[in-house]
């Protein structure tokens, strides 16, 4: 067998020529997990503990490579570390995209949450990009890693822990400023305790916007399989879905907001339908929802008691606990057609 150094140059001289090999495996990878999770719940915290598994050995790259010389002798070369690095990368966010495209809430902020998760995985795949541009502004290079890393907890912990959505943004949250923490350091060395403090106050400000920008953040791991607003619910299954509803009838039986929430396994969760008309909240009714049927847990709620005059475009937001959220149903309630005169 060919001693190791040789190995490692061949597998380093295969990367380089051939260096959309390993972003199309990152590409294919996170299709194939998310196909996986989606169909089969219990393979996930297994791709999920292998992708947080990864991300420990890239906080701790440092501390292993001087282990590893000091033990064996030899140096990992850094060019086969810049590609695990960014193979990491593009696991992770390929990992996490298919969720994020399909619970964003695409007429919100969390448009922009989406947005700069696809830019960080077109980043991570065109190696002028990555090597040239991202990697030499360790500042955009540390925003890019914090940014994977917290999209990943979203979605891994839900999986893993069985956390709802509420307490693993915070988790995640906390966990991506920590592990960051210490990078940042790295990166801007503080030449004095102000500046030192400077860089703690620093991430608290992150970390604080993060939170107040936390409706921006799609709950990654929730979403609306089947929608409606009817007059009735029969069976657990919703009437005839409706964009317009005349304002009379909605005066004896009222109106049903039905959502079918596709969930982890496991998860038990408390979401909300926020009904608003013009903008404004009029009412807010909770719900418990299970995670695991395969086509989503069904939940409706019944509002009966409308304002005396009701016209007026309608929409019920369904959000977690934290507010987060999950999906919109939009409607409007006509005014009745004046009576024909005899």
């Amino acid at each position: 067998m060919p001693p190791i150094p040789v190995i490692v140059q061949r597998i380093i001289a295969l990367l380089k020529r051939y260096p959309g090999v390993i972003a199309l495996g990152g590409f294919l990878s996170g299709i194939g997990s998310f196909i996986l999770v989606d169909r089969q719940a219990g393979l996930a915290s297994w791709i999920a503990i292998v992708l947080l598994v990864s991300w420990v050995w890239l906080m701790l790259e440092n501390t292993l490579t001087r282990l590893f010389t000091r033990t064996f002798n030899r140096e990992i070369p850094q060019p086969l570390l810049r590609y695990a690095t960014q193979m990491i990368h593009q696991e992770s966010l390929f990992f996490v995209l298919p969720f994020f495209f399909i619970t964003t809430t695409w007429n919100s902020g969390q448009l922009v949450f989406t947005g700069l998760l696809a830019a960080a995985g077109l980043i991570s795949i065109v190696d002028p990009l990555y090597y040239r541009w991202l990697a030499p502004r360790r500042w955009l290079f540390l925003a890019l890693h914090t940014l994977t890393l917290f999209a990943a907890l979203l979605t891994a912990l839900p999986i893993i822990l069985h956390l709802t959505t509420a307490e693993s943004f915070k988790l995640a949250l906390v966990t991506a400023m920590v592990l960051s923490f210490p990078s940042l350091v790295s990166s801007f060395p503080p030449a004095s305790w102000r500046k030192g403090i400077a860089l703690v106050v620093l991430s608290l400000v992150i970390g604080a916007g993060g939170w107040l920008l936390r409706s921006w953040v799609p709950p990654a791991t929730l979403w609306m399989t089947e929608v409606a607003v009817s007059t009735e619910v029969n069976n657990r299954e919703p009437g005839e879905s409706l964009k317009e509803v005349p304002a009379s009838r909605i005066r004896s039986n009222g109106l049903y907001a039905y959502t079918s929430i596709n969930a982890p396994r496991g998860l038990n969760e408390r979401i909300y339908h926020v009904w608003q008309k013009d903008g404004q909240e009029v009412d807010r009714i909770a719900l418990d929802i299970r995670g695991g049927r395969k086509e989503g847990y069904r939940a409706w709620t019944h509002k009966q008691n409308f304002p005396p005059n009701p016209v007026g475009r309608w929409q019920v937001r369904v959000l977690t606990e934290d507010g987060q959220v999950i999906g919109v149903l939009r409607f409007k309630i006509t005014a009745d057609a004046p009576a024909a005169s005899s």
